[in-house]
């Protein structure tokens, strides 16, 4: 067994005649494992640790020293980018005729519309904004994780702890506050993840769907389409080797590939219908977070810059520290795909495709948010552990004392990233 994530051993692309035959075989199993209720109770754990951090964090740091009060019980996770979710969701895009031509503008549109449309529906049976987007993670940090880990039973075959021991190294990974707060993350990945078990299974209507689903919540599901795309063309051309007749079904699948560019096209059409700007949001990003284009060189050296250079306070130049750090993981995790493990090109280009994304603006933001996306990094690490348990206490010994930093620097209403 290899020891990184590049060395996973993921099923392989099966025959399409095979998969043709058996579609039975192929259902996607909803029945809760010993394993899955293991994973499950992994995940309430460190809910509710998030929980007691985030109770004291609301005492021991209040936003103003000397208060005899703490803060609302739910005001700590109510920080930074939730409060765009909330805003869009609460008034819409552009309220009472706002937008980018307005003094003082938010940039809101930047933001796609899946999770506060979401958000919207659940405030009608949760008063609280707060809460139900809280709800909104906590269901879906649930399904993510629980996709995760069966993911990694499937890439790590024989292994009885593949699955719990990726859950752990994934919860207790140094961003894992953002799956437990008002962020796109967690819903993201409860249709990213179950959309790669089903493309692994060869079910591409029900990937392809879920995969729509989530770039409805972010760019990033983009990137997850086109991993998908590739999986399918590589079992084409694996079915093709063998019979004519399944490859010719199997391209019956074909159009499911595109129904992800759908949400993305809507909302650039809805934005146009408003802005006169096909491409206003990823304006928006640049107006609001310098995400405008760089040679990758130049990110990284103004980036160092913000870490190192004493230009920033020691709060965002530790920030720019970890932004720094995550993107060596990342690009050491596509070397180490493409070495060890050619045959995993889509799992390779998904993640290439993120680190260019975030690597080309003037500096690198949200990195180490990003890592959370990164299932093959996850997976890859618990293999190693695995194969070298003194790796899991290392692992945990660094990480959880980390997580807990970014945890109660986000929950007192600092930057985290």
């Amino acid at each position: 067994m290899s020891t990184l994530s590049p060395g996973l051993r993921p099923p392989p692309v099966r025959p399409l005649a095979e998969a043709a035959a058996a579609p039975a075989r192929r259902a996607v199993r909803f029945r809760l494992t010993p394993d899955d209720r293991g994973v499950l109770w992994l995940y309430l754990l460190t809910r509710v640790s998030l929980w007691i951090t985030a109770h004291f964090a609301r005492w021991l740091f209040p936003a103003q020293p000397g208060v005899r009060e703490a803060a609302p019980v739910l005001a700590p996770f109510q920080q930074w980018d939730a409060n765009h979710y909330l805003h869009i969701a609460r008034d819409g895009y552009f309220p009472a005729g706002t937008g980018p031509w307005t003094s003082g503008w938010d940039n809101r549109e930047a933001f796609f519309p899946g999770y506060p449309f979401l958000l919207r529906a659940v405030h009608t049976v949760v008063p609280d904004w707060t809460a139900a987007g809280l709800l909104i993670s906590f269901v879906a940090g649930a399904v993510a994780v629980l996709a995760l880990a069966r993911i990694a039973r499937a890439y790590l075959p024989g292994e009885e702890a593949a699955g719990r021991r990726t859950a752990v190294l994934f919860l207790l990974s140094p961003c894992a506050v953002f799956l437990a707060v008002g962020y796109t993350e967690a819903l993201f990945l409860a249709f990213a993840l179950p959309a790669w078990l089903a493309a692994l299974k060869h079910r591409w209507a029900l990937a392809a769907v879920l995969t729509t689903l989530g770039t409805a919540v972010r760019v990033s599901g983009l990137f997850l389409a086109a991993a998908v795309g590739l999986l399918f063309l590589l079992s084409v051309r694996a079915g093709a080797g063998r019979s004519t007749w399944p490859a010719r079904q199997a391209w019956r699948s074909a159009g499911w590939t595109l129904l992800p560019v759908l949400p993305p096209a809507a909302y650039s059409w809805y934005l146009h219908a408003h802005t006169g700007d096909w491409m206003a949001w990823k304006h928006a990003q640049e107006r609001g977070w310098y995400r405008t284009f760089h040679a990758p060189w130049e990110a990284w050296a103004n980036t160092w810059t913000g870490a190192f250079g004493g230009t920033q306070s020691t709060g965002y130049a530790s920030m720019f520290q970890a932004e720094l750090a995550a993107m060596v993981v990342g690009s050491a995790l596509v070397v180490l795909l493409v070495r060890r493990r050619r045959r995993r090109w889509p799992e390779t280009g998904y993640v290439a495709l993120s680190l260019w994304a975030l690597g080309t603006s003037y500096w690198y933001t949200s990195v180490p948010r990003a890592t959370l996306l990164w299932w093959p990094l996850w997976i890859g690490l618990a293999a190693l552990s695995l194969r070298r348990p003194w790796f899991r206490t290392a692992y945990l010994c660094v990480a959880a004392p980390v997580s807990t930093l970014v945890a109660l620097t986000f929950l007192t209403g600092r930057w985290a990233g």
